[in-house]
């Protein structure tokens, strides 16, 4: 992780403060920009999240998916978490804490705004920082390209499903219109953008230039992500101002369901015997959120000033400090997680005889 990526938090903190006088100062101009849109999609954020998610993709090779076999402990115990637990955990979180518990607290017509938003964050498991996550805790790098190539084909059909059920149980009214196209112009276009681009880097000048064009990009990518807040702050600097203990209450849920998901991840690698190399990575791709996919998402489906906008935004404050925590976590339990009885079962059945003398091999 470069030191400018370890201080992401930073930069966005200082995102959400210009942003928000920036909306002060220019309000005509952010109403220009909140107005270009076609079929509720703004289109200089589409730009913006193209930006950020090409890059993160071109670095994915689905010829990847051929190692899948190996681990298929780690990629089950991922793709349960990912898409059978972790969208559903984040809407009862998100309906337990927002929807009730901190009602007297929050604009009343945001409500439902803010659990769409939550929904969206939950939805949107990790496609990119987890190669940095993966990197921090030693895990195989092999086995987390294969499980984000596998996340990421996922996604391509699960997410608008899951996401327009979880909104029906929240009696919210889902625009089947621009959550597919969302799905498709965030997640189907930038995929077969990337992957085109990957084959002819490769082809024409190996992996030196892809490596090459993957250091350039990468700042572009962090940039775009930035500037995305900046626009989005300035829609949401009066109501920031107005009630700025909004932050504090969409953080709880967030936080919460990041660390129960990745000890449910980690506990049942463990339990079903996956190595600690595997672990990691798995766990840590669940706990973390795709959150440039659910910025761009929710802006599409309600707008620059809704309260689910602000809500994905706070998922990208508190990313990195939390998911830091959780590197940590893998790190210190290194050895508590290696004496796992599960580890030892498959040990022992690894071990084959090799003649009169009884030799392992």
């Amino acid at each position: 992780m470069s030191t400018f990526e370890r201080y992401l938090t930073l930069w966005v903190a200082l995102c959400i403060g210009g942003g928000i006088a920036l909306g002060h100062l220019f309000p005509a101009f952010f109403q220009l920009i909140g107005s270009a849109e076609i079929a509720s999609v703004n289109l200089p954020v589409a730009v913006l999240i193209w930006l950020m998610i090409i890059p993160m993709l071109v670095k994915i090779d689905f010829g990847s998916l051929g190692q899948v076999g190996q681990h298929w402990r780690g990629i089950s115990v991922t793709l349960v978490v990912n898409w059978a637990i972790k969208p559903f955990t984040m809407a009862v979180l998100a309906w337990v804490f927002i929807g009730w518990l901190f009602v007297p607290y929050l604009p009343g017509d945001q409500i439902n705004s803010y659990i769409a938003g939550l929904i969206l964050l939950g939805a949107a498991p990790c496609t990119a920082m987890v190669f940095v996550w993966s990197n921090l805790t030693r895990g195989d790098p092999l086995f987390t390209l294969s499980q984000v190539t596998v996340n990421d084909l996922v996604m391509v059909f699960a997410f608008a499903p899951i996401v327009a059920l979880l909104l029906g149980i929240s009696a919210i009214t889902v625009p089947w219109e621009t959550l597919m196209l969302s799905v498709a112009l965030y997640i189907v276009v930038p995929v077969i953008i990337a992957q085109i681009l990957r084959s002819r880097l490769l082809a024409t000048g190996g992996e030196a230039a892809l490596q090459g064009l993957l250091s350039k990009l990468q700042p572009l990518s962090i940039l775009a992500l930035l500037a995305t807040l900046v626009v989005l702050f300035a829609f949401q600097g009066q109501a920031i101002l107005a009630q700025p203990i909004i932050i504090v209450l969409l953080s709880v849920p967030i936080i919460i369901q990041t660390y129960v998901i990745f000890g449910i991840g980690y506990l049942a690698n463990r339990v079903v015997g996956e190595t600690h190399v595997i672990a990691g990575p798995s766990a840590l791709i669940g706990a973390s959120n795709f959150f440039e996919l659910a910025v761009a998402v929710a802006i599409s489906l309600f707008g620059f000033n809704s309260g689910a906008a602000l809500a994905t935004v706070v998922g990208v404050l508190i990313e990195v400090p939390v998911m830091l925590s959780l590197v940590a976590v893998v790190n210190r339990s290194r050895d508590w997680y290696e004496i796992s009885p599960a580890l030892g079962r498959r040990a022992t059945a690894a071990v084959r005889p090799r003649g009169p003398g009884n030799k392992a091999q």
